[in-house]
């Protein structure tokens, strides 16, 4: 298989109609819009409805991305779906998604690692078309938390929306794909998961009964790690592609919560307008943060030819990555 280069060649995103505000939230739980502005940055999210499945959030964005390419389904070779949320715990919800789009006999596989899917996604992409394995692949970061969250728990009832962000990738000439850097520690999953679900614990009566069924999170700790493991994986991305701070335009990284990205921003020396950051939209979107904020930033003509962009999450597993990525038009 003959070596190649890739390039991202066009990106959209979807987020559903219906909104929750900080404003809402004041009505159900002890809290106030200045709380949680002051501590996440977060002031909206994107809900989906109760007949909206994290498929059809990801196939109106893969719509989107195939319309802003002048592409068909048919010239993609392969879907990745990177969610947590997936239509079902099999099949793939990537197949479904490739399936509606009239492209039933194409490849598709989903990706589950938190926050950081479209991190190991964009990696994985990558390389199968660097390797001349295929020529363009999908990838989709899609979620619907807003399912998970108990509304009683102001820690994460304040902190999840929901939508959907897609790239396309194709093999080109020219190498947009600097480094990659990818980490993980399994040791303390309790410190993020939802507890009951799965085949170490399955969602019984009673598990459901004790609220098992959602999303639980150790705030404080989850920040710690992510503050540290931003700047960390950042600096050894960089490394790996031999750049500096000094050499990055762009910053897009996960949006989890705004202080971690000014942490991350300051330390690596980056004003805040290199920072894109639209968490005050959408709050936590998980696996689809990230394309969501390069959407919304090549729609707004901020990225440029030769722009060199550090994409960067971290999330449940516990994870983190980074990648550098030099545009190329």
């Amino acid at each position: 298989m003959a070596q190649t280069g890739v390039r991202i060649v066009a990106a959209g995103h979807y987020a559903p109609a219906a909104i929750l505000t900080n404003e809402d939230l004041e009505k159900v739980l002890d809290t106030s819009d200045q709380w949680i502005t002051s501590r996440t940055g977060m002031k909206r999210r994107h809900v989906s409805s109760a007949d909206e499945a994290t498929s059809d959030l990801a196939l109106a964005a893969a719509r989107r991305a195939l319309a802003n390419a002048s592409l068909k389904p048919s010239d993609i070779d392969c879907f990745i779906v990177a969610t947590v949320t997936p239509d079902y715990v099999f099949p793939a919800t990537a197949c479904i998604v490739a399936a509606k789009l009239g492209a039933k006999d194409t490849a598709a596989f989903d990706i589950e690692i938190a926050c950081s899917g479209f991190i190991y996604g964009l990696t994985v992409a990558s390389s199968l078309v660097r390797s001349g394995i295929f020529r363009r692949v999908m990838l989709i970061g899609a979620e619907t938390l807003s399912k998970l969250v108990n509304r009683n728990d102001r820690g994460t009832a304040i902190l999840f929306g929901d939508g959907a962000g897609a790239v396309i990738l194709e093999a080109s000439a020219a190498d947009s794909f600097l480094s990659s850097e990818l980490g993980s520690d399994g040791s303390r999953p309790e410190i993020l998961r939802v507890p009951a679900g799965g085949s170490r614990k399955p969602l019984t009566p009673s598990a459901w009964d004790a609220g098992e069924q959602y999303i639980y999170m150790e705030g404080r700790e989850v920040f710690k790690f992510a503050v540290t493991k931003m700047i960390a994986v950042t600096d050894s991305a960089l490394r790996k592609a031999n750049l500096t701070h000094a050499d990055v335009d762009w910053l897009i990284p996960h949006q989890a919560n705004k202080r971690i990205i000014d942490s991350a921003a300051k330390y690596l020396g980056m004003s805040n307008d290199k920072v894109i950051v639209n968490i005050h939209e959408y709050g936590n979107t998980s696996a689809a943060s990230i394309p969501i904020a390069l959407s919304e930033a090549l729609a707004s003509g901020k990225i440029q030819p030769g722009n060199v962009i550090v994409f960067v999450g971290f999330g449940g597993g516990l994870s983190w990555g980074a990648v550098t990525w030099r545009w190329v038009a």
